[in-house]
């Protein structure tokens, strides 16, 4: 198949997406309001657009990597935005973490317009995306989702149909929920083992392949413990993430007590200034906001 990809959103996310397909050699085409976002990506072989109809022209795809169903919106059906440019059939990945319900209505108008729509949210955060090993969970029909596993073979390692649009964002719902209390759980344990006089850089060893062992373990308990700071992901999305799963315990009636819990904690931190900061600073909950340490 011919045509390139376009790539709507350069942030942490899009950007770490954006610089795999440009390293394995994709013809990528980028928009994003900010234009030393795309220049890191240009500088890395992509073609700058000016604007997101721009970047849609001629596209065998659209890849999305923004912040909110609102901005998804405007960036597809505002004005140059995807559908602007867009030639009928073009297929519009969303990897994107957005409500499920608004997903449904995305793809609903996509599809009045001759448009069709994956959501193809992911987990991994950008370091995997930089090595080609993201998780995506994916909703769509069945022909459009094996399309987009094409497209996006080069930056994730596991693929999975959920079903139709929008249950990969509620899967990612679920996977949020899981990341939020681990996240939370793993601060906590290396807290405790801090204080107890463990040493915590052994831990993560210790308990590989037991029954406490998780990616989030092995990764997280050593910056935890060494106060790595470094930006990867964002507490205060995780607040978004978080606050649409409660949402969406509220339409099920299921009761979500840690997750309203977690979502609190996270946006504690963000009234004390560190919502832009990474999970890492989940640690400063337990000793207090120090912003010489961000700076």
């Amino acid at each position: 198949m011919t045509g390139h990809i376009g790539l709507i959103g350069a942030g942490a996310m899009g950007g770490a997406i954006g610089a795999r397909l440009a390293g394995v050699g994709a013809p990528l085409k980028v928009f994003d309001l900010d234009k030393e976002k795309v220049a890191a990506l240009v500088s890395k072989g992509a073609i700058a657009a000016m604007s997101a109809a721009e970047a849609a022209r001629g596209a065998r795809a659209v890849i999305l990597s923004l912040n909110a169903p609102r901005i998804v919106r405007a960036a597809v059906f505002g004005p140059e935005g995807v559908a602007a440019g867009a030639e009928r059939g073009l297929l519009i990945i969303d990897m994107s973490s957005i409500d499920p319900a608004e997903t449904r209505a995305l793809a609903v108008e996509a599809a009045e317009r001759g448009l069709r729509w994956v959501d193809s949210p992911l987990s991994g955060g950008a370091p995997k995306a930089e090595i080609g090993q993201l998780t995506l969970m994916q909703g769509g029909a069945k022909a459009d989702v094996r399309e987009a596993q094409d497209i996006l073979a080069h930056v994730a390692s596991n693929q999975t149909h959920m079903g139709d649009v929008g249950t990969g964002q509620t899967t990612k719902i679920v996977n949020q929920v899981l990341c939020g209390l681990g996240f939370m759980a793993v601060a906590e344990a290396t807290a405790l083992a801090e204080a107890a006089g463990v040493k915590v850089d052994r831990i993560p060893s210790a308990l590989k392949g037991g029954r406490a062992d998780s990616a989030l373990l092995q990764e997280y308990m050593p910056r935890f413990a060494a106060r790595d700071y470094r930006r990867t992901g964002r507490i205060d999305n995780m607040v978004k993430d978080l606050d649409g799963a409660r949402e969406l315990a509220r339409q099920t009636q299921t009761s979500m007590p840690l997750t309203a819990l977690a979502a609190e904690i996270h946006r504690l931190l963000t009234a004390a200034g560190l919502g832009g900061e990474d999970q890492a600073a989940l640690m400063e909950f337990f000793s207090g906001p120090s912003k010489e340490k961000f700076e």
